[in-house]
C-alpha cells in the first residue's frame, strides 16, 4: 500500500496536500523533542533553576502556568477559526510566536530563571495552540474511515522531525564539547537549530494546504470573539448530545496527564535516577522516536481495523506496564525496555485520541471541538506535572514513587474509556441540530 494511500483522503485532497500537512508534525515535534524532553530541560533543571531548592518542581510549575494559558485560550481560539475561517492563519500565527519563543530561550542562561520561565511559557502556548489548529484540518483531509490511518501518518512524520532535529543538535554538542565549550555555550545554539528547522519546514505546509471552511460571520473582530463565546457556552450547554465526545475529553485529560509527565521529565529521571550521561540520555530518546514513529504509523493502520476505542484501550494498558516496569527496575535493559514501549505507546495514543475526535466532532465546528480537546490536554499538562512535582516534593525528590503514581492516570483514563459509545458519538455529530 502507498505511503499516502488516495482512497484513505477526501475527493478533493492530494497527496501533496496531506504530506504539507504531515509536514507540519515534522515541523514542531523537535520543539517537544530538544525543549520540553532532552536539552532544555536538563539545562533548566540542571543550571538554570539549580540553586533553587526543588528545581525539578520549578520546571513542571513552570509548564504548569504555561498550560493554563493554553487552557484558556484554545477553546476560544478554536471558536473564533471555526466562525472566521482563519485556521490557517491563526496556525500562522501561533508557528511564528513559537519559533520566537525557541529563539528567546537561549538567552537566559544561570540563575536567570525568570527570564528563562518567560521564554518557555511563551514558546509553549504559541506551541500547543499550534497543535489544536493543525489537527482540526484532519477531518476535512481523511474519509472517516481512515481518520487513524492519516492521523497516523502525521504523528508517524512527527517522530521523525524529532529525531531529525535531535540528532542535529546531538552532532553539534559532541562537537562543541570536543571544543571544550559549556553548556551555556552549546545549549542556546541547539534551541536556535531547533527553531530554524521548526520555521524551514513548516513552510510547505502554509504553502500547499487549503484552508476549506466558509466564514460563518462576517462582523467585526469584537463582535466575533462574542459569538465565539457564545458558540462555546452553547456547545457546553448540550454536554447531553455530545456526551461520547464529553467522556473522550474525560479520558483525554486524564490518559494525557500521564503523556506528559513522560515528555516533560524521561530525560531528567533518567540522568537522576538511572544516572544517565547527557549523551546516553539523547541516544535513548533518539531510539524512542524510531519507536514511537513506528507506533503511530502501525497503529495508525491498526486503529481503523481494531476501532478508535479497542486501539486506544492497547496503548493504555501498554502505558500501565511502562510505568511499573520504570519504577521497579535498576536494570539498564528494562529501563530501555520501558522507554521504548513508552515511545511506541506514545506515537499510537496520541494519534488515536486526535482521530477519536475527528469521528467525534460536527464538521462545521471542527476547530472549535479540537481546542476543546486541547482545553483537556491542557488541563493534563498542568495537572500531571505539578502531581509529580507534588509527589517529589511529599516525598525528598524520590523519582520512582513519584513515576509509580503517574500509572494511576493510564489506569483512569482505561476506566472512563470503557463508557465511550463511538457510533452514539458519531450520530449526534452528524445531526442537522447538532451545529
Amino acid at each position: 500500500m502507498p505511503l499516502f494511500d488516495p482512497d484513505a483522503l477526501q475527493p478533493d485532497v492530494s497527496r501533496r496536500e496531506v504530506a504539507a500537512w504531515a509536514g507540519y508534525d515534522f515541523a514542531n515535534s523537535g520543539y517537544t523533542t530538544v525543549v520540553l524532553t532532552t536539552v532544555y530541560s536538563q539545562f533548566f533543571v540542571g543550571v538554570v533553576a539549580a540553586q533553587t531548592q526543588y528545581p525539578t518542581s520549578v520546571w513542571t510549575w513552570v509548564l504548569g502556568i504555561s498550560n493554563a494559558l493554553v487552557l484558556l485560550l484554545s477553546p476560544l481560539v478554536g471558536a473564533y477559526a471555526d466562525l472566521r475561517a482563519k485556521k490557517k492563519a491563526l496556525l500562522f500565527v501561533s508557528t511564528v510566536g513559537c519559533v520566537a519563543g525557541t529563539v528567546l530561550l537561549g538567552f537566559p542562561g544561570e540563575r536567570e530563571v525568570l527570564a528563562a520561565s518567560t521564554a518557555l511559557v511563551v514558546s509553549n502556548l504559541f506551541f500547543m495552540l499550534g497543535m489544536a489548529l493543525v489537527a482540526a484540518f484532519l477531518p476535512e483531509l481523511a474519509r472517516p474511515h481512515a481518520l487513524g490511518k492519516v492521523s497516523g501518518w502525521g504523528w508517524s512524520f512527527g517522530y521523525l522531525g524529532g529525531l531529525l532535529t535531535l540528532a542535529v543538535c546531538l552532532g553539534y554538542v559532541v562537537w562543541a564539547r570536543g571544543q571544550g565549550q559549556a553548556a551555556t555555550q552549546f545549549v542556546p545554539v541547539t534551541l536556535w537549530i531547533t527553531a530554524a528547522i521548526f520555521a524551514v519546514a513548516a513552510a510547505p505546509t502554509f504553502l500547499v494546504l487549503r484552508e476549506r471552511a466558509q466564514p460563518q460571520r462576517t462582523a467585526a473582530i469584537g463582535g466575533t470573539v462574542a459569538a465565539s463565546f457564545s458558540r462555546l457556552w452553547q456547545t457546553l450547554q448540550q454536554w447531553r448530545r455530545f456526551r461520547d465526545f464529553m467522556l473522550l475529553l474525560a479520558c483525554g485529560a486524564s490518559y494525557q496527564a500521564g503523556v506528559t509527565v513522560v515528555i516533560a521529565l524521561a530525560a531528567i529521571y533518567a540522568a537522576e535516577v538511572m544516572r544517565f550521561s547527557f549523551e546516553q540520555t539523547m541516544g535513548l530518546v533518539l531510539a524512542v522516536n524510531v519507536t514511537a514513529a513506528l507506533g503511530a504509523f502501525g497503529f495508525g493502520y491498526a486503529q481503523d481495523r481494531l476501532g478508535h476505542r479497542r486501539a486506544l484501550a492497547v496503548t493504555l494498558v501498554g502505558w500501565i506496564a511502562m510505568t511499573s516496569i520504570a519504577a521497579s527496575t535498576s536494570s539498564i535493559g528494562w529501563f530501555w525496555v520501558a522507554a521504548n514501549l513508552a515511545g511506541l505507546c506514545m506515537g499510537s495514543s496520541q494519534s488515536a485520541g486526535r482521530a477519536m475526535v475527528g469521528a467525534l466532532a460536527p464538521r462545521e465546528r471542527l476547530a472549535e471541538f479540537y481546542g476543546l480537546w486541547m482545553l483537556a490536554t491542557q488541563i493534563a499538562s498542568i495537572v500531571g506535572p505539578l502531581a509529580y512535582g507534588a509527589v517529589m516534593i511529599a516525598t525528598g525528590n524520590a523519582h520512582r514513587t513519584a513515576i509509580a503514581s503517574t500509572g494511576a492516570f493510564f489506569v483512569v483514563g482505561l476506566v472512563l474509556l470503557m463508557f465511550i459509545d463511538v457510533e452514539r458519538g458519531r450520530r449526534a455529530a452528524q445531526l442537522p441540530s447538532a451545529a
